[in-house]
């Protein structure tokens, strides 16, 4: 790949990936195995995508490097090798980027490099495909990592390129994806180190419900970034609007009551805390009227009676 080849739409507006990236043919037998040990991706073909396990919908990386397996992105890294790097032209096409003309920048591109791991994303597990309704939406919640990440999509006919996801951008950036749908587009990384991805996988069933799961890709940048390193870092994860839809583990209901009853008690907990500062109010001034009134009720007994005390017409 001579160029780095960029795309800029709109900020904020949702990404829409529906055709497949050509030559991508693929299909996934509903049997390939989950993988249980820990493994550095440095090259050959991945797809981020979701699946199945034990009835539970979850985002996995398809690994089709050697034999076809699933990995968790728990105990998954994907190597961004420096045989990636390529040179930002001088091009205001490439200045979305933020990074100066000749500068260097590593590149996943769209189209397979023999050195250099090939991320893409599939909506092609059987059950996957049976049971959702028309697609997927994946959405990019957030980036941790010592410079900025693009993703992006460009056919080869000199069309104008399509920006999917940009690591600057604050908020979350949903990116539609249809059923039976295999894609590969370039990911570019500024700087080299350790990214954290976090990505939600969220769709409506053909029965109605709604399913989530978000987990963070591990991707290494550069030769002498440390695999350790990807494996132990830790960043919060986001919750996306689709994951707050969901069931939680203390039983919130999918309709988002749950967040009402959290609402309704943060109320009542602040209306608690009125009444109380309210009635410590009251009784701070009640105490400070007591004291001033008995104080001067001494002033008075100190000074004597005065010729406009009666008591004092009695006593004469």
């Amino acid at each position: 790949m001579a160029a780095v080849l960029l795309v800029l739409i709109a900020p904020g507006a949702s990404a829409v990936a529906t055709e497949p990236t050509p030559g991508l043919d693929q299909s996934i037998a509903p049997d390939q195995p989950l993988a249980t040990d820990r493994a550095v991706l440095k090259a050959g073909h991945v797809d981020v995508g979701p699946r199945y396990v034990d009835d539970r919908w979850t985002l996995l990386i398809h690994d089709d490097a050697q034999r076809p397996v699933w990995r968790s992105p728990d105990e998954t890294v994907l190597q961004v090798s420096d045989a990636a790097l390529q040179t930002v032209p001088d091009d205001p096409a490439y200045a979305f980027l933020d990074v100066d003309a000749g500068e260097r920048v590593y590149v996943v591109p769209q189209t397979q490099q023999p050195d250099v791991v090939w991320i893409g994303w599939n909506t092609q597990d059987p059950r996957v495909m049976r049971d959702i309704d028309r697609g997927v939406t994946l959405t990019l919640l957030g980036v941790r990592g010592p410079g900025a990440m693009t993703v992006y999509l460009q056919s080869g006919n000199f069309a104008a390129p399509q920006v999917l996801w940009r690591s600057a951008e604050p908020k979350p950036q949903p990116l539609w994806v249809e059923v039976n749908t295999h894609t590969h587009a370039n990911w570019v990384f500024t700087r080299p180190g350790v990214y954290l991805v976090a990505i939600q996988a969220s769709a409506d069933l053909t029965n109605g419900e709604q399913v989530a799961d978000t987990k963070l890709l591990r991707i290494a940048v550069g030769d002498a970034t440390s695999t350790d390193e990807a494996f132990t870092a830790t960043a919060d994860i986001p919750s996306g609007p689709a994951a707050q839809a969901t069931s939680d583990s203390d039983g919130a209901a999918a309709d988002g009551s749950g967040g009402g009853r959290s609402a309704l008690i943060a109320l009542l907990v602040g209306v608690a805390v009125l009444l109380i500062v309210a009635l410590i109010w009251v009784q701070v001034r009640g105490g400070s009227a007591k004291r001033r009134a008995e104080r001067e009720r001494v002033e008075r007994a100190a000074a004597g009676p005065t010729d406009a005390d009666p008591t004092s017409e009695s006593r004469s």
